[in-house]
């Protein structure tokens, strides 16, 4: 039973929510209660034998807490932050910070300086709405397509574009940044992200050891059962763990997301499906293990999902997917086909960094209006790289990311 080993399954992320107020003094103790929490819980858990990546903050949005009368004035409020986010108090652990959703037109335009200047600090989105026709709000997704569209321009490589997501239908209390925001009338919450693509890719080779079948159903039965044990065992040994926690907890547990949320430093979900008899991610069948593999996100018991629980396919964050881009086995048109069956959209996708802003738009509303009329959350993360066209291969330096294909914007 190979899939108990818990160096397969990694804790992405313990991810904190909580709310900020106008009252900057009041800040340093609600980041160093999140810090020393973090901490805490941190050390558990390796103690246990998993892996902690990295710990979050995520609050209220910052129109709440930042001074947003201008530029310079949230300037100084996120520098403040800054350092307090990097002084000796907080426990010796690094924390990624995100401030939470842009609401208003003034608010989104300000986003691309305080990106270019303050980087993982300053991780944002912007959540967009339905009107009363049933219609997304073109307006706002002008405005974040512009912001997007600057980002771009003063921001080396374009790579600011990986602090800034537009949301479509996505509840609070997502672990994973940018789409990560915050209610201030939920309270203090924490939330738990995995990193599972070796978990799965391990389970899949197993029961393809195992299962001497050319019966189809067969072999999908059994790719179900093996990955949904596997990842149900860890999260119940770690929804155990924190249940005996003896750490004092000033954040109230709100579950986990169970999406398989693959880095540059794991399997990639391109061996996933590789696993499932899919020729190549792109080929045909590719829908159909989609399918699957979001039915294993969903069928976890025992704790509340959040998030996204789905299947995570971030193109430059998965060096599987970055080759199958160089090779041309898919294209944009395909990553919004799969979001019918997956659970995230287009997330840090590289276009031509002359593609229009209207274009930048267009993109959005479609992938908005799957989110909407199938129910699912779904976001946007481009990345227009300057002075790049479809088909060549990004030069970015981020440790974050892989380098992949120009994706042409149809």
């Amino acid at each position: 039973m190979s899939y108990k080993n818990k160096d397969l399954c990694k804790i992405r992320t313990i991810t904190t929510f909580l709310c900020l107020t106008a009252d900057k003094g009041s800040w340093k103790q609600e980041i160093l209660k999140a810090s020393q929490f973090c901490s805490g819980l941190s050390k558990e858990f390796q103690d246990q034998g998993y892996c902690v990546q990295s710990v979050r903050i995520v609050t209220n949005p910052f129109g709440e807490y930042l001074n947003t009368d201008n530029l310079l004035s949230a300037k100084i409020d996120l520098n403040y932050l800054s350092d307090l986010l990097n002084s000796s108090d907080m426990s010796g652990i690094r924390m990624r910070f995100a401030i939470g959703e842009a609401r208003t037109k003034a608010e989104i335009a300000m986003l691309p300086e305080l990106i270019k200047e303050f980087g993982d600090l300053c991780n944002v989105c912007v959540n967009v709405d339905l009107d009363e026709f049933a219609v997304l709000d073109n307006e706002l997704i002008l405005d974040a397509a512009k912001a997007v569209n600057k980002i771009s321009t003063i921001t080396p490589r374009g790579e600011g574009n990986f602090n800034f997501t537009v949301n479509f239908n996505c509840d609070p209390l997502i672990p994973y940044f940018p789409a990560s925001y915050h209610n201030s009338e939920l309270g203090n919450r924490y939330v738990i992200g995995l990193e599972t693509p070796d978990l799965l890719v391990d389970a899949l080779q197993t029961v393809n050891q195992s299962l001497d079948s050319q019966d189809h159903n067969q072999l999908f039965k059994g790719y179900y059962e093996v990955m949904r044990t596997a990842l149900q065992h860890h999260v119940s040994q770690i929804k155990n763990i924190i249940d005996q926690s003896t750490i004092a907890m000033p954040f109230a547990f709100s579950g986990f997301d169970s999406s398989a949320a693959p880095s540059k430093n794991c399997a990639s979900m391109v061996e996933v499906y590789e696993q499932m008899g899919v020729e190549y991610f792109g080929a045909s069948g590719t829908v159909e293990a989609s399918a699957l593999l979001t039915k294993v996100f969903k069928s976890i018991k025992g704790v509340e999902l959040v998030g996204f629980s789905g299947l995570m396919l971030a193109l430059t964050e998965d060096t599987g997917l970055a080759k199958g881009s160089v090779n041309a086995d898919f294209d944009i048109r395909s990553l919004l086909t799969y979001s019918a069956v997956c659970g995230i959209g287009l997330d840090t996708v590289p276009i031509p960094g002359d593609t229009p802003i209207e274009k930048i738009a267009a993109l959005m509303r479609d992938t908005g209006t799957m989110a909407y009329r199938l129910n699912k959350p779904l976001t946007v993360r481009v990345f227009p790289v300057p002075g790049l066209n479809p088909g060549d291969i990004t030069a970015f330096e981020s440790d974050d990311l892989c380098n992949c294909a120009v994706l042409a914007v149809p």
